[in-house]
């Protein structure tokens, strides 16, 4: 799929790449099995939200976990991965479908942001630190060796040392494999550029 409707504040994605728009499941399969049968054993979907994936057309309605086990059951020498999840959207079908195949691979990059609920407010995430921590306790429920993944931006407008102690306690919290981790950076023509000056500076 390509694009994002989440418009976070922050984020220049659907200004660049617009609204969300999910590819025909039946081209997305085959493609998986043409490159299966060329010696690939590696796919990966991807999306600027995969979870928001929904396909209306010929054949019916197709979530992303229901597209999610159509690849999977293409061969269980297949593995496959999946990127980037957005916390809001994750569903307990797509955590049910990674259990139930093994040729899922036991990843999910689940970005938060922040652990400030003040600060993902802010960035217009749409969900709370206390529902974002009670999807990670889902996945390690249903997973237990789930590989979890995230982004993090600091400084963000108006963030103080609070807020960002909170994304350290977060860290704690969750126990990340690895971050992407980096200091906010102006985007032109985001809802955040055009509303709050860039005001924590770079050295705090």
């Amino acid at each position: 799929m390509r694009g994002c409707n989440n418009v976070c504040s922050y984020c220049v994605v659907p200004y660049t790449r617009g609204a969300e728009r999910s590819r025909d499941p039946r081209t997305i399969v085959r493609e998986a099995c043409d490159c299966f049968s060329r010696g690939y054993r590696e796919v990966t979907l991807l999306g600027q939200n995969v979870d928001s994936y929904h396909w209306t057309g010929e054949g019916g309605d197709v979530t992303f976990a229901q597209l999610l086990e159509k690849v999977a059951m293409i061969s269980p020498e297949l593995r496959v991965r999946f990127s980037t999840s957005n916390p809001q959207d994750f569903s307990d079908e797509v955590i049910y479908t990674m259990s139930a195949y093994e040729n899922i691979c036991k990843h999910i990059h689940f970005p938060v942001q922040s652990g400030s609920n003040r600060m993902l407010e802010k960035m217009r995430r749409r969900y709370t630190r206390e529902w974002y921590l009670a999807r990670v306790k889902r996945i390690r429920k249903f997973i237990p060796d789930c590989g979890i993944t995230t982004d993090v931006i600091a400084g963000f407008c108006t963030e103080t040392e609070e807020d960002h102690k909170q994304t350290l306690s977060l860290f704690e919290e969750v126990g990340y494999d690895t971050a992407f981790m980096f200091y906010y950076s102006e985007r032109p023509g985001t809802f955040a550029a055009r509303h709050w000056p860039d005001d924590v500076d770079i050295e705090t």
